[in-house]
């Protein structure tokens, strides 16, 4: 892994499609009126005869999509991730899950990681999937985990829902990086305390980790990039070896990671301490920007380690967050 901060890749979904729809032509991209914006305008320009433009119209969009794989294609579906989740739900649920269709459900700017107030905010999206049976959910962190998700995902059976931060997308893992359908990833080894986190969340839990170790707390991280169905021996086997669990999402803490963590657990009868940063049962503001979103909401770094504290009730303050700088329109670990 790289030390922070991060370098950045421009567009990498949309050139890692691209790239695999090279080998495989019986790839099919749709996009819901946000071409651009999900990166697969570089899709239409390498393919026009294989790109759909739908419109402003996404269960219309997600109905064609079930044609067309039933028809031998493997479409990709794209939108904001509210749009491509909330507002076509019934259509995801008859005319691509009950069928079992190999429809791949692209959302982007998950969580608060879009500025744009509630009716932007996916921040319930893997809550719905996870609920839809035959439906695969994956939250992928970097720009390598991206590159090296598109061909895991393409021949998975059944749909699968894909859920990515859009435009400057950071470098965390090294190229030789594997990306499994089925593991979840130790990252980082403890003894102490593990945090399990995906997507945007990853790159808070490593710099939340850093800090926790120098003041002597030692501490695991999980990357856990496929939500459902999760890798439940990866999860138990930390959590019989750890003081506390902790869980970070860029979504909802029901329904989503943190509540797939606590049913594992609980299933088993792991007694391990659970706690879950993620919104609160909330919707968010807008924003001009991203980050303070992420602070004002309790998804920041300092409040994983505030979070591994106070679990732990070790005495005095806790250490203080990095501070990472970041370039104008480029991502900011929080």
């Amino acid at each position: 892994m790289h030390n922070r901060p991060y370098p950045t890749v421009l567009k990498p979904y949309g050139q890692a499609l691209v790239d695999l729809a090279r080998e495989r032509k019986e790839i099919v991209c749709l996009t819901g009126d946000l071409t651009r914006q999900c990166e697969i305008d570089l899709f239409q320009d390498m393919f026009p005869e294989r790109f759909i433009h739908a419109g402003m119209a996404e269960a219309n969009m997600v109905s064609m999509a079930g044609a067309l794989a039933r028809c031998g294609h493997i479409p990709f579906v794209h939108s904001f991730g509210v749009f491509s989740t909330r507002r076509p739900l019934d259509q995801i649920v008859n005319s691509v899950a009950y069928p079992n269709l190999p429809v791949r459900i692209v959302g982007f700017m998950p969580g608060v990681s879009s500025p744009g107030g509630p009716s932007h905010q996916a921040i319930e999206d893997v809550a719905l999937m996870r609920a839809i049976p035959n439906m695969t959910v994956v939250d992928v962190a970097d720009a390598v985990e991206i590159r090296k998700a598109l061909p895991a995902i393409v021949d998975h059976p059944g749909p699968v829902y894909l859920r990515l931060k859009r435009g400057e997308i950071p470098v965390i893992f090294d190229d030789d990086h594997e990306f499994s359908m089925t593991r979840a990833q130790i990252i980082k080894e403890g003894d102490e305390a593990s945090i399990l986190a995906n997507g945007m969340m990853l790159s808070a839990a490593i710099a939340a980790a850093e800090a926790l170790d120098a003041a002597g707390v030692s501490t695991r991280v999980v990357n856990v990039p496929v939500v459902k169905p999760l890798d439940n021996d990866t999860v138990l086997d930390v959590a019989r070896r750890s003081k506390l669990v902790v869980t970070a999402e860029n979504h909802s803490i029901i329904g989503g990671l943190g509540s797939a963590v606590a049913e594992v657990m609980a299933e088993a009868g792991v007694g391990c301490p659970l706690r879950r940063i993620g919104l609160r049962d909330t919707f968010a503001e807008g924003a001009r920007t991203a980050p303070p979103l992420f602070r004002k909401y309790g998804l920041g770094t300092q409040d994983i380690i505030d979070a591994v504290w106070s679990a732990l009730s070790r005495t005095g303050a806790a250490p203080a967050a990095p501070v990472v700088d970041a370039a104008p329109g480029e991502y900011a670990p929080v």
